[in-house]
This record gives structure tokens, sequence and C-alpha cells, in this order.
């Protein structure tokens, strides 16, 4: 191997610390940062090489037959399949920039979380949930980068029930049923394990997001699956023919690393001729002729000037549940009152923009103590010998997604039984709040110094694990609001978790099985038991009642970050509805929403599957539009000619 230079290592540091913002406090936390930069570097100097890296458009031109509008896991699919066509030119605009070596590191995605490739959301106070945070203000995580939240999450490929998909025909959606979108499930994936490889008929290999096991198990991983067969559920691919059962997490990972969408759809087309990309590029609206409602064009802020761009064909929003409705809002395309109480003329009034936001919630710190020191410690196993691991051999526990290893879908008394359409999740973790002494983990869910200190303090850096369980279809909705016509204000965020009697009653079962689950024979073994203080808002009810747990889960209540629904696709006779089922804004031609905020109702699961598939199959609608006009326009053309000829012949 030749000498990598200095200013390589530096280069890499300091772009790192440059993301995160980290300074000396944070070093403090994680002392190892800069051995692990200067290893990645030493070792993977090609994973630095500024040409393997998405090159920011010096020379834009002044119109192009497509914009899309954001990089996240939607636009990433979108873009490198609309550039599939040679005859098209397309323009990426990301409001962020370049991943980072920092963000491939599988076990630090926390510490993504309030960086500078943070949109660093929060909601409005609210008494119902987050009592434990900071303002009562729910931390929502959200990507600023290429990549979008695909580089932040825990990379859960969970690709959600049949009965989702159904349910979204049901609601007047045609085509979007789980056999017409499992295709697009497949084309993207490139499955490693190859057990579940042999199934093809809902696994395919080749595409370009790779997907494999977790390359780090700790022995609480098998006990995971071995205690859901004790409660009586199967083992089983969640991806596959059913759902309901305890499993594995597969992981959006390549080499044991993070594999964003940016890494798997973007870089490999980086060479096309046909793709230019903005970054650090802030759109401010959309262009919309006011006389014929056509959108044209865009217009961001960049480098201190606004620009304009314009657009053939269409203008694609992919960005994301909150900023594609800000950004239809700004463009005057919203509640005809709000924009006009917020100074925006209206272009269509669609009461549905910013409406029906759904998310998934889980009750955080569920945290069970165990005796053998098996479990992720932070200052235990993040170590010298952990960082050569990760450099070197590309394996250890650096490349843990935080302790993240199995899955367990169940019924609740809420659901039906019988039927395999859970209501929740367990997100099954080696790992708990207190792993890393309230340094990281509490900051990225924004718990309050008061709260950490009196619940988990005590049990700083004490092996635990932690089951975190997600009501997985709730009914309460939330809201999405202008703040000001400044498109650089963030909006408002208004979550109303647990505002609708169901939700609590179904995350309280959630909570009480969860709890269940960790009492088996099979963590007997471990020595587990529950660490359980009574919650500051809650001493004033008995213990363990189910009026006590319907407090406690107004406390530590944790958004998974799963955001959608807010711009909805339906059929036209739903006034709520925003796209139609082809993702084109009703009464806005020449506009369409591809990513999260089409859902009408939110995955039975982790939704960042979802949202590439739903990023290739809109990408296939716009496709099979443009190519179906072409070729009607070369028909009629060629039918003029024949008729001319036949006149003169």
């Amino acid at each position: 191997m030749g000498i990598v230079p200095f200013p390589v290592v530096a280069g890499a540091f300091k772009s790192a610390v440059g993301i995160l913002g980290i300074g000396a406090a944070s070093l403090a936390i994680f002392p190892l940062l800069p051995f692990i930069f200067a290893s990645l570097a030493y070792f993977h100097y090609d994973q630095f090489d500024p040409e393997n890296r998405i090159v920011d458009t010096k020379q834009l031109l002044h119109t192009y037959d497509f914009i899309v509008v954001g990089a996240g896991s939607a636009g990433s699919v979108v873009t490198n399949r609309l550039t599939e066509n040679p005859n098209w030119n397309v323009l990426l605009i990301e409001a962020g920039g370049h991943e980072n070596e920092i963000t491939d590191v599988p076990i630090l995605s926390l510490y993504l979380h309030k960086s500078k490739v943070d949109w660093g959301y929060k909601t409005e106070p609210q008494p119902t949930a987050c009592q434990a945070m900071i303002e009562n203000r729910c931390s929502w995580t959200r990507g600023k980068i290429l990549g979008g939240s695909s580089v932040l999450n825990t990379m859960l490929y969970v690709r959600g029930n049949r009965r989702d998909y159904d349910h979204w025909v049901e609601q007047g959606n045609p085509g979007w049923s789980y056999e017409e979108v499992l295709p697009y499930f497949k084309k993207s994936e490139d499955q490693r394990n190859p057990y579940l490889a042999k199934n093809t008929k809902y696994h395919a290999t080749g595409g370009y997001q790779t997907v494999q096991d977790a390359p780090y198990n700790t022995p609480l991983g098998p006990a995971f699956i071995e205690a859901g067969q004790e409660m009586g559920y199967d083992i089983r691919d969640i991806n596959g023919e059913k759902q309901t059962g305890f499993a594995f997490y597969q992981f959006t990972m390549r080499r044991n690393a993070r594999c964003s969408t940016s890494k798997a759809f973007l870089r490999p087309i980086r060479l096309r001729k046909n793709f230019h990309v903005s970054l650090w590029s802030h759109v401010t609206r959309v262009l919309i002729d006011p006389a014929s409602k056509r959108a044209y064009g865009v217009e961001f802020f960049k480098n201190g000037k606004y620009y304009r761009v314009m657009a053939r064909k269409e203008v694609i929003l992919s960005a994301g549940a909150i900023n594609s409705p800000h950004i239809l809002m700004l463009s005057g395309i919203g509640p005809a009152k709000h924009l006009q109480e917020k100074g925006i003329r209206v272009i269509r009034d669609a009461p549905g923009v910013g409406q029906n936001l759904q998310d998934h919630i889980a009750v955080g710190g569920l945290t069970f103590l165990i005796d053998p020191k098996v479990a992720i410690v932070m200052n235990r196993l993040v170590n010298i010998n952990s960082a050569l691991r990760y450099a070197i051999q590309e394996n250890g526990p650096l490349t843990s997604s935080i302790g993240l290893e199995a899955v367990g879908f169940i019924s609740t008394k809420y659901a039906n039984q019988t039927d395999d359409w859970p209501d929740i999740e367990f997100m099954l973790t080696s790992a708990s709040v207190n792993a890393d002494g309230g340094q990281q983990v509490a900051r990225a869910h924004g718990l309050t110094d008061e709260f950490y200190k009196e619940i988990y303090e005590p049990v700083n850096y004490k092996d635990s694990f932690s089951v975190f369980p997600m009501m997985l279809r709730p009914k309460s909705r939330g809201e999405i609001k202008l703040r000001s016509k400044d498109p650089f204000d963030y909006p408002l965020l208004y979550h109303n978790y647990l505002t609708h009697p169901h939700d609590v009653d179904v995350l309280r079962e959630g909570l009480k099985a969860a709890i269940a689950y960790g009492y088996t024979d099979t963590f007997k073994k471990f020595g587990a038991r529950l660490h359980n203080p009574p919650l500051p808002n809650c001493k004033h009810l008995p213990m363990h009642t189910d009026e006590y747990w319907n407090c406690a889960i107004r406390q530590y209540t944790l958004s998974i970050y799963h955001y959608s629904c807010t711009a909805k696709m339906g059929p036209r006779d739903d006034p709520m509805a925003v796209v139609d089922p082809e993702l084109r804004v009703y009464g806005v031609p020449g506009l369409r929403v591809i990513d999260a905020s089409i859902m009408p109702t939110i995955t039975n699961g982790n939704i960042n599957a979802p949202v590439i598939m739903i990023g290739e199959k809109g990408a296939d609608m716009v496709k099979n539009y443009w190519l179906r006009r072409s070729f009607g326009g070369r028909r009629k053309k060629e039918a003029r000619s024949s008729n001319v000829n036949s006149t003169i012949f």
C-alpha cells in the first residue's frame, strides 16, 4: 500500500468535523474519532477520491427536461431512472452536500442527529406526548445531504405489509396493490443473503440497493429470536409471504457500511452526461404560470443568490413529507385560507397539503438490565481495536446499527389475531439510552437533563437491552403549516400524537407486551430485570396499572422519523387528495410529488424501503407518460405525412 499523504488524512478529519460540528466536548465523548478518520483515510483512500463523488455542476443549463427537488430516498431513484433515457436531461437539486467518512459508520448514526446534515426540525409544544423532551418538543430528524434521510437512518429494510398496499387501492388508488408494487421492490434490490435470495418470488439480486444481514451481532441477537419463539411466534422473512413473527433485521448496507440511496443510485450514474446536480441549493418555490396553472421551473437560493431554472416536461418534488408540502404551500398550492393569511397568492386551493400527517411512535427507553457483559456499551466496545477492525477488516462493533439486531411484529388485542396485519413492531436492540453515559443518545432524542439524570444516570454504562414497541397504524393525524411566507422560516409542525384514544390503547398494550417479552425464560438466563423507576409526571399513579402506563407513554415518546402522508394520493372526488394515482398534482400540470408525502396511510414498518419503491414506481409512471406522448406524436406526424403523400401521388 502506498503512503497516503498527511493532508488527505487531515482533510478527511476536517470535513467530518465540519459536518458534525464536533468541538472539544464531542471529542471528549468520542476520543477515537480522529483515529477512525485517519484509519479510514489510510485503508480506504479510494472512497475519498473526489472522482468517486457526485460533482456539483458548475454551469447549469437554462432549461432541463426534468427538475427533481431533493436527493433523498425517492429523489435519488427518480433521477437515476429518468437519466436512463439519454435524450432527457435532468437536474437534481439538493439543499445539502456530500456524504462523509463518518456517515458510513453504522454505529455513529445518532451522531448525525442535530448535526449540519440534519434539518433539525422540532415540533410545536403539545401536552399529549414528548413530555420528557426539552420544551415538550419532539425532535424530527431529516437528512440535509445527498441521500437524504437514508444517510441518517438506522438502515432497516422493511417493506411493510401486503394489506397496506391493497388498502391504498381500496381508497381509490388503482395500480398500487401489493402484487403491483412488489416488482418495484425487487427492481431495486440486491439481496446479499443467499437464503433469502433463493426466494425469487419476493427477492432479487443485481439491483442498485444492496440489502444484507447485520455484520455484527451480540449474544443478545439470537436471544431476541428465541424469546419470540417462546411467546409463540414464528421466525420468518418479514419481507416475504407473511409479516407476523420475529426475524433478524435486513439492512441497507454494503460491505458492512451504510449504503445510502446516494451511494446506491447516484454514484453509479455520476458520469452520465444528461445528469446535472446543484448542491447546497435551497428551493424556495415552484414556478407556476398563474393563467395556465402549469409548472414550468423552480427558484432556488445558492451562494447568496437566487436562481431560476426551467423545466420542459415536469418538476418533481421529492423533498420529503415535511419539505414537499412546505414548497407546495410556498408556491401557492395548499389550503386557500391559510395561504391568504400568510400573504401568498393562491394558485390551487388544495386543502390536503400539509394535512393527514402520520408517523410511527414508540415508547422510548424501555430498558432491561442484564448481568453478562455482552451488550453494546460505548466506552467498552468503541476503542482502537474496534476502529482498526472496521477500517481494515470491515467488521466489529462499529458495524452495528446502534445495537439494532432483531425485529418482532405482533398483534395486540386491538388487532385481528387471525389476520396477518400486526399493529405493533418490536425494535430490539442490544443497547439502551444509557449505553453512552447520556452523551449523544439522550441529546439526539431531545431528553431534558433533569429527566435523564433522574431515570438513567444511575445505570450509566450498565449492560442492558431495549425493546422499542412501535405503533404501526396510528389514527391520530398531525399537520404542517406555514410559519410565514419566508421560505427560510421552518414550517410549524404539529404531531398530534396520542390524540386518538385508539393510539393510547394500542401503544399501552404494546408496552405491556414488551415488558412480558423481557421477562421470558430466554432472558432469565441473562438475569434480565426491568429498569423501572417511577416516571416524573406519573408518580401520582399506582405503578403498573393501565392508568400509569397511559401516563408513561406520553413521557418518553419517541418518533421513529417516519413522517409521511402530507400530500396524499387519492381519487379526484376526495377533497383531501393532493395527487392522483399517477402522482400528478391535481390542477397543476407539469408537477408531481414522488416521496413519502403521497402515501394515503403509513405502511406497517420502517418506511425507507417503501419510499425507494415509490421512487421506482413513480419514475416508471413519468417515463411511460412521456414515452406514450412521444410515440403518439410520431404516429400523428406519420399519419399527416401519409395523407400528404397520398394527395400528391
